[in-house]
């Protein structure tokens, strides 16, 4: 009776784990972003600023009105006062009106894994639904200055890596302005601002950079990784404040000298990186309404009759990928970039992970392929230790006989015997926390893994086999519910069991069963249901997860196997073990 009870226990405990675990990773992860893909839905926005909205103080950036309605993004970038960017990875328009980058496609990222989707729009101009730009300007009093609706001149139509333009603006007062834009041959462009005085007196200026961006549209900010505002400064990298906090408190003023800052999603980064000896102070702001804004000011300068002065700022926007941002960071001395990916504390193995995947992707052509040949190399390091597992425990079965006798002696006595077993532990040379360790291993593996999958750009819509498994990763697409593909349906959470989540399912059963350890009858339930319930668990996950998984449960029935082979009392005990309990039942079951 106590056994059903306790089994019954155990079936509504897990019960409660599956729904908890679905409720709890949609609410800390929800699942577009365990699809790898960025949450972006066609929903309406409204950009105007609100009421109450922060205004600008002396020597900040003066906050321009909104427009009154949504933009279309065909209609924005199809009017005429517009320069073309035209880089190798990079490609889009810089509005005159403004001055404004507020146009950047990448051209290497497709928007999703469909045959026709477009590549991915980063920079839209304001009022679109996917508002985000960059400004290059000036603060100052007593002159006049540009605005986002000063209308500049270009001394070319086109933005290339071998030729820059310069946008100019007269005041007619005395003062020219000057923007040259140049970009190199992956996705960092560089705005030299130059302000000319020709009056007769002093005027006072500052030179600031900023983004302006629609939150409705940007990654979601999770447990695991970080989106939303980021930057260096000094000698740290922060990864916050998020949306809601900017929201609620209205501004935040980091602390220490910029390296960089900007708005991070899952895959792409915008950020501003100021050059140059000048101080600069760095803010990130809430403007109402979903749109917020990352700028730099630098410290104000004194430009006399017929002087000029310069500030030179780098302005990245692209796709985070690790081993270009680390190449900016050594080439450029951008402090600490490549930390705009989040690879939080576990970075020290999750690069060298990722760096592993990607080397054996160039060698086969396949991230599946590379999965499951990083699983077998992990499988082969870990070999030694498993064997080790095994011969532990046919040292355990070898002295169970003494184990028994020991406990029967000193059954009154649980301090004693607790030295008793250590003693014959060691004269046995038994180790029994050996069984754990393969598994304690393979958790930093697997997590580091999983970070792997959401953060490595190089893993996003990569297929492992095109007719079911599109993009390693975002979910099995094949589920259950939806016939395997067949029905226009994703299942929602861990009611979307695939083909993957199946073989996970029966392929860990079948450990289970290998399993040489003894157990008493409702250990035994537990563990015959233990795999059907991760089944559940692990569905939303990132295919190219379950498919290491899957892949490494098939490593270890054979290694299971071999092992036995080369220890066949283990299988020989195992098998008593299962007879005599069935006879056991049978007999109390009789009685």
């Amino acid at each position: 009776m106590d056994n059903q009870r306790n089994l019954l226990l155990a079936v509504a405990l897990s019960g409660l784990l599956i729904l908890g675990w679905d409720f709890a990773m949609r609410y800390f992860y929800p699942e577009a972003s365990i699809a790898g893909v960025d949450p972006v839905e066609e929903v309406a926005t409204a950009t105007a600023a609100a009421p109450g909205a922060p205004a600008a103080a002396s020597g900040d950036i003066a906050q321009d009105a909104q427009p009154s309605g949504p933009v279309d993004l065909a209609t924005a970038l199809a009017a005429p006062e517009r320069v073309r960017i035209n880089a190798p990875r990079v490609e889009g328009s810089i509005n005159l009106i403004g001055a404004r980058i507020d146009d950047i496609e990448l051209i290497d990222h497709r928007e999703s894994v469909e045959d026709d989707a477009g590549p991915v729009q980063l920079f839209a101009p304001e009022g679109t639904q996917g508002q985000y730009f960059a400004q290059f300007g000036w603060i100052g009093q007593g002159v006049t200055l540009p605005d986002a609706q000063t209308l500049w001149t270009a001394d070319g139509e086109t933005l290339t890596t071998s030729t820059p333009v310069t946008l100019s603006w007269d005041n007619g007062e005395g003062q020219t302005f000057q923007i040259k834009l140049a970009i190199d041959d992956n996705y960092m462009l560089t705005a030299e601002q130059t302000m000319t005085n020709n009056s007769t007196g002093p005027v006072v200026v500052q030179a600031y950079g900023l983004l302006n961006r629609n939150s409705a549209f940007a990654s979601a900010d999770q447990w695991i990784v970080h989106a939303g505002p980021m930057g260096a400064f000094s000698d740290t990298v922060e990864y916050g404040p998020d949306y809601d906090d900017l929201l609620e408190d209205g501004a935040y003023a980091p602390e220490g000298t910029p390296e960089w800052l900007g708005f991070s999603d899952i895959y792409w980064l915008g950020a501003l990186i100021p050059r140059g000896d000048a101080a600069a102070t760095p803010g990130f702001r809430s403007l109402g309404e979903n749109i917020y804004r990352a700028d730099m000011i630098y410290a104000p300068v004194t430009v006399p009759a017929g002087g000029s002065a310069q500030q030179s700022s780098l302005l990245f926007a692209g796709a985070k990928e690790s081993a270009l941002l680390d190449t900016y960071r050594d080439q450029l001395g951008i402090a600490r970039f490549g930390k705009a990916v989040d690879w939080g504390w576990f970075e020290w193995f999750v690069k060298p992970m990722v760096w592993l995947l990607r080397t054996l992707y160039d060698f086969v052509g396949n991230f599946g392929v590379a999965i499951i040949l990083l699983t077998v190399l992990i499988r082969g390091l870990l070999f030694p230790i498993a064997n080790k597992q095994f011969a532990s425990m046919a040292s355990m079965k070898a002295v169970q006989p003494k184990m028994k006798a020991l406990q029967e002696r000193y059954k009154d006595d649980k301090q004693k015997l607790q030295q008793e077993m250590m003693k014959l532990y060691k004269d046995e040379g038994v180790n029994p926390l050996a069984g754990c360790l393969p598994l304690l291993i393979q958790i930093p593996i697997f997590f580091a893994l999983y970070k792997a999958l959401i953060l490595a750009i190089e893993m996003r819509h990569k297929p492992f086999l095109d007719f079911w498994i599109q993009d390693l990763s975002a979910p099995d697409p094949w589920k259950i519910l939806n016939l395997f593909g067949l029905l226009p349906f994703d299942p929602p959470g861990f009611l979307g069991i695939g083909i993957l989540a199946i073989l996970l399912g029966v392929t860990m059963w079948l450990t289970f069963k290998l399993n040489p350890t003894a157990m008493d009858p409702v250990q035994q339930q537990i563990f015959n249901f233990m795999p059907w319930i991760l089944m559940f668990v692990m569905a939303p996950f990132a295919a190219g997860l379950l498919l290491y998984w899957v892949t490494s449960n098939i490593l270890t029935l054979a290694q299971q196997t071999y092992l036995y082979s080369k220890h066949p009392q283990l299988k020989a005990a195992a098998e008593k073990e299962k007879a005599d309990k069935a006879r056991a039942a049978d007999r109390e079951k009789k009685s």
